[in-house]
C-alpha cells in the first residue's frame, strides 16, 4: 500500500511504512527512471538480488541527486536506523545486512543506487562462493564478450563450470557456485592465479595479471586478487549508476558467445528476462575444485584461518 503527495509518500512493506522522499526525483534522467519507479524496479529484483546480499557485510553506493551528481561510498550503517533494519560489525564497521524488502527500499529511498556485497557471510571466515573479476582497461572494451568466453572455455576443459555475469559496468565476473565451507580463500586465490597465467600465456596481447592501470596498455586485466576476504564486488542483480540503467545481470555463455552488450539487461528489462529465465546462478550446482588444488603446490594444505 503506499500514499503519496508532490515531495514525499509512504510505503507499507509487510507491515513496516517506509517514508519516501522526493518521489519524482529523476535518478537516471537519460532512462526517466524516478526514484518511485526505482523503489518499484527494486522490489521486482528483490527477490534475486536479496539471496547475494543477504547474511552479508554490504558496501552502498548513493547518489543523492541522481547518477550525474555527487556519489560516495557507505559502508557504515546510516542514521537514524529503522528498527527493521539489522546490522553486523567487521573490523569496527558497523554494515547493513539487507536482508528484508523493508530494508532494500529504505535503501532506495536514501538514492542507493549500488549494493557491492562481501565474498563471505557475516561471522564466516570461508568464502561463500569463487568469481574472478575480468576488468578492462579501456573504457569501451568490444572484445570483453570473447575475453570472457575464453576464460569460461578454459574453465570448462578444467571441469569447472561457471556462470558469467556482466558487472553491470564495463567488466564481466565468472561465479563459480562452491560447496559451502569446503575452500579457503587462499586456496581459491591458488586456483585463480593458476587460470589467470595460464590465459596471459595463451593470449599475451588479450589478457595481463598487471595489477598497475598504466603498465597494462590495452590488455584486459584478471583480476584473481579481489575475491578476499573483506572486500566487496557488485552483487549479482544490483543496479549500477549508468546512463543506461544497467544491471549486474547473469548470462547464459550463449550469448556471451554472440557478444551481448551489458545495456540490454537494465531496470527496464530485467523484471521480464527473470520471469523468463530465473536466476541462472542458482541454477549451477556447487563445483569441486579439489582436481585443480591437487596439482597445485601447497594449495591443498593451505590453512583454513580466516586471512587478514
Amino acid at each position: 500500500m503506499a500514499t503519496r503527495t508532490a515531495d514525499k509518500g509512504t510505503l507499507l512493506i509487510f507491515g513496516h511504512e517506509i517514508a519516501i522522499s522526493n518521489p519524482d526525483k529523476l535518478l537516471w534522467p537519460e532512462q526517466g527512471i524516478t526514484k518511485l519507479m526505482y523503489l518499484q524496479k527494486l522490489t521486482a529484483l528483490a527477490p534475486y538480488l536479496l539471496r547475494y546480499c543477504s547474511g552479508r557485510y554490504l558496501t552502498t553506493i548513493r547518489y543523492p541527486n541522481g547518477i550525474h551528481g555527487k556519489s560516495f561510498y557507505q559502508k557504515n550503517a546510516p542514521e537514524p536506523l529503522p528498527g527493521y533494519v539489522r546490522t553486523a560489525t567487521l573490523e569496527g564497521i558497523r554494515y547493513v545486512n539487507l536482508d528484508s524488502v523493508p530494508t532494500l527500499l529504505w535503501l532506495g529511498n536514501l538514492a542507493s543506487l549500488e549494493f557491492h556485497s562481501s565474498f563471505h557471510l557475516i561471522d564466516d571466515t570461508l568464502p561463500a562462493e569463487w568469481l574472478l573479476d575480468i576488468d578492462p582497461t579501456q573504457p569501451e572494451e568490444p572484445r570483453i564478450m570473447e575475453a570472457a568466453w575464453l576464460i569460461g572455455e578454459t574453465l570448462e576443459k578444467m571441469n569447472i563450470r561457471s556462470v558469467p555475469k556482466t558487472s553491470g559496468a564495463t567488466g564481466i565476473q565468472i561465479y563459480v557456485p562452491i560447496p559451502p565451507g569446503r575452500y579457503t580463500f587462499e586456496q581459491l586465490r591458488a586456483v585463480g592465479k593458476f587460470v589467470a597465467e595460464y590465459m596471459v600465456q595463451l593470449h599475451p596481447k588479450l589478457f595481463t595479471v598487471e595489477r598497475f592501470i598504466k603498465n597494462r596498455g590495452d590488455l584486459i586485466y584478471i583480476d584473481y586478487l579481489q575475491h578476499w576476504y573483506g572486500k566487496t564486488l557488485s552483487a549479482p542483480y544490483t543496479p549500477r549508476a549508468r546512463e543506461f540503467a544497467t544491471v549486474s545481470a547473469p548470462l547464459h555463455w550463449k550469448e556471451v558467445k554472440r557478444g551481448v552488450s551489458a545495456r540490454e539487461f537494465n531496470l527496464l528489462t530485467m523484471e521480464r528476462r527473470l520471469a523468463d529465465q530465473g536466476d541462472l546462478i542458482a541454477q549451477l550446482a556447487p563445483q569441486s575444485l579439489d582436481h585443480v588444488l591437487a596439482i597445485l603446490p601447497n594449495a591443498s594444505a593451505t590453512a583454513s584461518r580466516a586471512p587478514r
